[in-house]
C-alpha cells in the first residue's frame, strides 16, 4: 500500500525526527504512510483531540497517503504486551511497506524506546504466516518490511546513516509548527515543556546541522540501522 511507513510513539515524533527525509522521499515519488501509537493523552500541553487535528494537518503538509492511530496507552507502552505488538503488526500488514522508520532505541521519554521495541517485534511477527491477524473481519496476508530504521530524537545518538535534507529543512520546520499546541507561543498560559521553549526551533536546526556534518552537507537527519545493510555498489556509499 505504501513504500514507507513511519511510526511514532506520539503525534509529532515523526515530524520532529524524520520529516525532512519523508519530504525528500515523497518528492522522489515514493509513497508514505504514518502511524501514531497513541493520542498523546498524557501530554502537558494541548488535548488529545487537538493533537489529532494537528497531526492530520501535518500529514496533509507531508503528502502522506494516510495517518493511522494504534490507540495504545500513552506513557505505558510495552513491547511484551502481545496485544500491542499484534495491533501494530496488523497496521504493518495493512500498509505493506518496504521500509519502516520508527522511534529511537533509547531516549529521554521512556515511550520512545518502548515504541522502538514494539516496532521491531511487530515488523517480525507481521511476516509470520501462522499468525492470523484480521482487519474488519478479514485475515491479512503476511508482510514483513525489508528494513527497519530508527530515527534519532532528544538524546544524541551516533547515526549509522545520514540523509541530506538541506533542501527540505524549511518544510520540516513548517510541518513541526503544525503542532501549534506543543511549541512556543508567547500567549500560551500552559506549563513549559522541554520542547516549548522559544529557542527550541533553533536547537532543532542545530541538530540537523550536526548530523549534516557527518556527510558534508548543510542539514541532515540521522538514522540507526536495525541490522547491517547490504549494498550493491560501494561507490554509492558516499
Amino acid at each position: 500500500m505504501v513504500d514507507i511507513l513511519a511510526i511514532g510513539a506520539h503525534p509529532d515524533d515523526i515530524e520532529l525526527s524524520c520529516s525532512g527525509t519523508l519530504f525528500k522521499q515523497v518528492k522522489k515519488g515514493y509513497s508514505v504512510g504514518l502511524l501514531d501509537l497513541c493520542r498523546g493523552e498524557l501530554g502537558t500541553r494541548g488535548t488529545p483531540e487537538l493533537r489529532i487535528q494537528e497531526a492530520n494537518a501535518a500529514a496533509e503538509i507531508l503528502g502522506a497517503r494516510f495517518r493511522w492511530n494504534a490507540e495504545l496507552q500513552d506513557g505505558f507502552m510495552n513491547a511484551f504486551d502481545r496485544d500491542a505488538v499484534c495491533r501494530v503488526a496488523t497496521f504493518i500488514r495493512r500498509a505493506k511497506p518496504s521500509v519502516v522508520i520508527a522511534n529511537a532505541p533509547e531516549d529521554r521519554h521512556p515511550d520512545h524506546g518502548r515504541a522502538a521495541d514494539i516496532a521491531r517485534e511487530a515488523c517480525f511477527v507481521a511476516g509470520l504466516k501462522a499468525l492470523d491477524l484480521k482487519w474488519e473481519g478479514k485475515s491479512l496476508a503476511p508482510s514483513r518490511p525489508r528494513i527497519l530504521l530508527h530515527y534519532i530524537q532528544d538524546r544524541h545518538l551516533v547515526p549509522d546513516i545520514v540523509v541530506d535534507i538541506s533542501e527540505f529543512l524549511d518544510k520540516k520546520i513548517e510541518v513541526v509548527k503544525a503542532f501549534k499546541s506543543q511549541f512556543y507561543n508567547p500567549d500560551s498560559t500552559e506549563p513549559e515543556t522541554p520542547i516549548s521553549s522559544k529557542d527550541f526551533m533553533d536547537q532543532l536546526t542545530g541538530k540537523a546541522q550536526t548530523y549534516g556534518r557527518y556527510c558534508g552537507v548543510t542539514y541532515g537527519e540521522g538514522f540507526i540501522l536495525n541490522r547491517p545493510a547490504g549494498i550493491d555498489d560501494i561507490n554509492e556509499l558516499f
